[in-house]
């Protein structure tokens, strides 16, 4: 983009996986990037027990070698398989509360990264678009550092954290109080780490209330409770 540009800097807002890898880049030596908003994922991907149970029996690895490269939450309601493979989803207690199909692969898949009650209806519905195809190798890789607790290398080795001085950059951390699939004690960790190591004048946390993952950008309340924040932390550096 500055190669397009011409601009001396950039700032980014990232969220998730994006996040990891944005700061994964950062610290493998990316430079240009003047301030950024980085979105409930950091160096810590510190999971509730599911999912670190999940990481736990590196289950992608297992599928990998079955031969099965992807992974989505589409449901075909004319596919006997996605059908027979509802009807076993339909005994989780949790998926229960929910009568979409594609909430319940979520579910299984991510575990629980929006809160049902800040979703709108049309929100709700259109739930399946926002979900592509996802490849094993990426899971896998996260499953590698859920287990290691920390953000790694495909191969497990910790390349990344040793070069935090390389993050001495304007960053400010957002997390949803409620999220269920990163809690918020991973932003908190690399909060304080960052603050140790760099210097604090650097850094801002922000906690939201009644908020998860997925639904502090696409809450029916978004616009209101989060962006402006969001927005008001770019323009500092703008």
């Amino acid at each position: 983009m500055r190669e397009v540009t011409g601009a001396e800097s950039v700032q980014a807002m990232v969220h998730c996986i994006g996040s990891m890898s944005f700061l994964m880049a950062m610290l493998a030596g990316l430079q240009g990037v003047r301030s950024a908003v980085c979105s409930q994922l950091a160096f810590f991907p510190d999971s509730p027990p599911l999912n670190r149970v999940k990481a736990g029996l590196d289950l992608g690895s297992f599928l990998t070698i079955l031969g099965v490269e992807t992974m989505t939450t589409s449901f075909d309601a004319r596919n006997w398989k996605d059908k027979l493979a509802d009807a076993v989803l339909k005994l989780n207690p949790k998926a229960q509360r929910c009568t979409s199909p594609v909430c319940r692969r979520i579910q299984l898949i991510y575990g629980e990264v929006y809160k049902h009650d800040q979703l709108n209806d049309a929100t709700h519905k259109a739930m399946h678009e926002m979900f592509g195809v996802a490849n094993l190798t990426t899971f896998n890789h996260i499953a590698r550092m859920i287990r290691a607790g920390k953000i790694v290398d495909k191969n497990g080795k910790d390349v990344y954290l040793p070069n935090i001085g390389r993050l001495a950059i304007p960053i400010t951390l957002i997390h949803g109080a409620e999220n269920g699939l990163f809690v918020p004690q991973g932003t908190e960790k690399t909060f304080k780490l960052l603050c140790e190591k760099n210097h604090p004048r650097f850094y801002t946390r922000i906690v939201f209330p009644k908020y998860a993952h997925m639904d502090c950008f696409i809450g029916k309340n978004a616009s209101r409770d989060i962006y402006p924040t969001v927005m008001l932390e770019l323009e500092k550096y703008n």
